[in-house]
Protein backbone atom coordinates (compact mmCIF):
# COMPACT_ATOMS: atom_id res chain seq x y z
CA UNK A 1 0.00 0.00 0.00
CA UNK A 2 1.12 3.48 -1.07
CA UNK A 3 2.13 5.98 1.67
CA UNK A 4 0.06 9.58 1.19
CA UNK A 5 2.69 12.19 0.72
CA UNK A 6 1.45 15.71 1.34
CA UNK A 7 3.25 18.37 -0.44
CA UNK A 8 0.40 21.33 -0.82
CA UNK A 9 -0.87 23.83 1.84
CA UNK A 10 -3.51 26.10 1.33
CA UNK A 11 -4.50 28.61 3.36
CA UNK A 12 -8.00 29.85 2.96
CA UNK A 13 -7.68 32.52 5.20
CA UNK A 14 -5.73 34.40 3.11
CA UNK A 15 -8.12 33.47 -0.19
CA UNK A 16 -11.19 35.25 -1.03
CA UNK A 17 -14.52 32.94 -0.36
CA UNK A 18 -15.42 32.87 -3.63
CA UNK A 19 -12.14 31.64 -5.20
CA UNK A 20 -12.05 28.78 -2.21
CA UNK A 21 -13.60 25.89 -3.33
CA UNK A 22 -12.81 25.97 -6.63
CA UNK A 23 -9.21 26.30 -6.45
CA UNK A 24 -9.50 23.62 -3.75
CA UNK A 25 -10.69 21.34 -5.98
CA UNK A 26 -8.89 22.51 -8.60
CA UNK A 27 -5.56 21.22 -6.64
CA UNK A 28 -7.37 18.12 -5.64
CA UNK A 29 -7.94 17.14 -9.14
CA UNK A 30 -4.54 17.74 -9.60
CA UNK A 31 -3.78 14.79 -6.89
CA UNK A 32 -2.28 11.53 -7.64
CA UNK A 33 -2.72 8.58 -6.10
CA UNK A 34 -2.03 8.69 -2.34
CA UNK A 35 -1.30 12.61 -2.45
CA UNK A 36 -2.37 14.82 -0.03
CA UNK A 37 -3.24 18.17 0.64
CA UNK A 38 -3.33 20.60 3.49
CA UNK A 39 -6.24 23.57 4.36
CA UNK A 40 -5.99 25.47 7.11
CA UNK A 41 -8.93 27.51 7.91
CA UNK A 42 -10.20 30.03 10.69
CA UNK A 43 -13.27 27.46 11.37
CA UNK A 44 -13.93 23.48 10.69
CA UNK A 45 -14.12 22.78 6.87
CA UNK A 46 -16.72 20.89 7.53
CA UNK A 47 -18.81 21.44 4.48
CA UNK A 48 -15.64 21.27 2.07
CA UNK A 49 -16.22 17.52 3.53
CA UNK A 50 -19.99 17.21 2.65
CA UNK A 51 -19.15 18.79 -1.11
CA UNK A 52 -16.26 16.77 -1.57
CA UNK A 53 -18.05 13.57 -0.48
CA UNK A 54 -21.00 14.82 -2.98
CA UNK A 55 -18.77 14.89 -6.27
CA UNK A 56 -15.68 12.49 -5.27
CA UNK A 57 -17.29 9.77 -3.00
CA UNK A 58 -14.95 7.66 -1.86
CA UNK A 59 -11.99 9.15 -3.64
CA UNK A 60 -10.80 10.45 -0.38
CA UNK A 61 -9.78 10.46 3.27
CA UNK A 62 -10.20 13.32 5.67
CA UNK A 63 -8.01 13.73 8.67
CA UNK A 64 -7.86 16.49 11.15
CA UNK A 65 -4.47 18.20 11.76
CA UNK A 66 -5.48 20.59 14.45
CA UNK A 67 -8.87 21.59 15.56
CA UNK A 68 -9.56 25.07 16.80
CA UNK A 69 -10.54 27.03 18.38
CA UNK A 70 -8.53 29.68 16.18
CA UNK A 71 -7.12 27.18 13.33
CA UNK A 72 -8.25 24.04 11.71
CA UNK A 73 -6.28 22.03 9.51
CA UNK A 74 -7.53 19.09 7.54
CA UNK A 75 -5.40 16.48 5.20
CA UNK A 76 -7.23 15.26 2.15
CA UNK A 77 -5.74 12.56 0.50
CA UNK A 78 -6.84 11.28 -2.87
CA UNK A 79 -7.48 7.93 -4.20
CA UNK A 80 -7.97 6.66 -7.81
CA UNK A 81 -10.05 3.94 -6.21
CA UNK A 82 -13.00 3.79 -4.05
CA UNK A 83 -12.07 3.95 -0.09
CA UNK A 84 -14.52 2.20 1.99
CA UNK A 85 -14.37 3.86 5.93
CA UNK A 86 -16.96 0.37 6.45
CA UNK A 87 -19.70 3.48 6.04
CA UNK A 88 -21.16 2.72 2.14
CA UNK A 89 -22.30 5.09 0.35
CA UNK A 90 -23.81 3.01 -2.41
CA UNK A 91 -21.70 4.51 -5.34
CA UNK A 92 -19.61 0.99 -5.94
CA UNK A 93 -22.36 -1.50 -5.95
CA UNK A 94 -21.24 -2.61 -2.38
CA UNK A 95 -18.35 -3.78 -3.81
Amino acid sequence: MTQPTSGTTIDVRTIPPRERHPLIFQTFGALGDAQSMDIVNDHDPRPLYYQLQAEQPGLFTWAYLQTGPEVWQVRITRHTRPRSDGRCCGSCGGA
